[in-house]
Parts: structure tokens; sequence; C-alpha cells
């Protein structure tokens, strides 16, 4: 009896001592999950290489499209965009033929677009860079307030949405307009005799560039995330009843 009784004060001190072990680690990871990115340099890193790297991306991109697509470089300045009305700054674009990458996929074309992602609101120039600045202030934001130190993917994702702000805040301040040369999908057009509002009948009817590619990327990411968190919040007490 006295043996059992023994044996049965070693497994509780060594469950004890187990307990007091794990403890530490258990209070740091919960410390960490508390804890917001902006207190965690391996967050900015994530944050800042993600933001880097595609800011650079579509700057070359540019670039590289308004040198060769044309086949000469196409120079464009700030003076010669605002000295003309936003309907006709694409002028300034001599007549080429798109470079087929991939047929009904994607080519190339040079465009000029006074307006936001897709052309919308031609000429706003300076509405649109407002917005643009907010919205980089607002993804910091969420970055700093929203997202957790092991959050890794919502700091690439939040790095790409900043950098697309950024490539196209460049362009607008530098050119007084957004240099466009990516057209998804030309040629495929909406089923049923289906027309957009503006009345282009392709699936895809707009010229974009890295920048916006960036964005819808970005944003879309963000949003599977923030699904995911939610269908794990909602998935817990059940696990916990397990």
């Amino acid at each position: 009896m006295e043996a059992s009784t023994q044996h049965h004060e070693r497994d509780a001190k060594a469950g004890s001592a187990a307990n007091e072990a794990c403890a530490p680690s258990s209070k740091r990871h919960v410390a960490e999950h508390l804890q917001h990115a902006w207190r965690s340099p391996v967050a900015w890193i994530w944050l800042s290489a993600s933001f880097a790297l595609a800011l650079a991306a579509d700057l070359a991109t540019k670039h590289s499209a308004f040198a060769r697509i044309a086949g000469a470089p196409v120079l464009i300045t700030r003076e010669q965009v605002l000295a003309l009305p936003p309907s006709r700054i694409n002028t300034l674009i001599p007549a080429h033929k798109p470079i087929i990458v991939a047929p009904h996929a994607l080519e190339l074309q040079l465009v000029l677009n006074p307006g936001a992602v897709f052309g919308v609101g031609p000429g706003k120039r300076w509405f649109f860079v407002m917005f643009t600045a907010l919205a980089i202030l607002f993804a910091l934001w969420v970055f700093a307030t929203w997202t957790k130190p092991r959050d890794r993917i919502a700091h690439a994702a939040l790095g790409l949405i900043v950098a697309g702000g950024v490539g196209n805040l460049f362009d607008r301040l530098m050119f007084g307009c957004v240099r466009d040369f990516l057209h998804p999908l030309p040629g495929i057009l909406l089923p049923f005799g289906i027309t957009w509002p503006g009345g282009g009948a392709e699936v895809w009817p707009w010229v974009s560039n890295v920048a916006d590619a960036l964005l819808l990327v970005g944003i879309a990411t963000l949003l599977i995330r923030l699904w995911r968190s939610d269908s794990a919040l909602a998935n817990a007490p059940r696990r916990a009843r397990h």
C-alpha cells in the first residue's frame, strides 16, 4: 500500500514538473499571438521584402515595356501629359501592333491611363494621388494592428498591396498618368452579347500593369486569409468539445 502511494506521488511530481516545463513555452506562444506585428522584426522583414521585390518588378516591367513594345523607346514626360486633355494623352504613344505573348491569353500594348485601376475616373489625378496615399497608410495600419507576428502570408500580401499602390503613385507623380501594357484575354467576348457599362464586349477590356496585378493578388490573399481565420474561430468551440 505504501509503495503504491509513493508511486502515485512520483507520478504527480513528474506531471507537475512537465507542466511547469511546458508553461514558459505556452506563455511565450500566447504572448507572441497577442503581440501586434509592428513589434516583430521578422514581420517587418516579410513586409519589406515583399514590398521591395514587388515594387522593383512593377517599375522594371513598365520601363522595359515602354522601351521595347512599340519598336522604339517611348519617352513620356509629365509636361506633355498635363498639356493634353485626358482623352488625348494616348496620342503621345506611336501606333504599334500588340505583341502576342499567348494567343487569346495575353498581349502587350502600350496605354497611358489618366484614371485609376481599369481606367476608372480619368482626369481626376490628384484625387487618386490622395486616395492612393490614404490606402497605403491604411494597409500599414492593418499590418501594425490587425496582423500578428506569425501572419507571414498576410505580411507578404500587404507588401504586394503597398507596392502596387506606390508603383502607380510613382507614375502619377512623375508622369501625370499611369503606364499600362498588359492586356489579358484579348479578343475573348462576354457571353450572350453582354457588354460592360463602358461598352466593351471583351471579358477583360482593360490594359493594366504589374502594380494592378499586385493589388488584386494582395487583396485576394488577404480575403482568403480572413475567411480562413473566421472559419477557424467558428470551429474552435467544436474542437474544444471533442
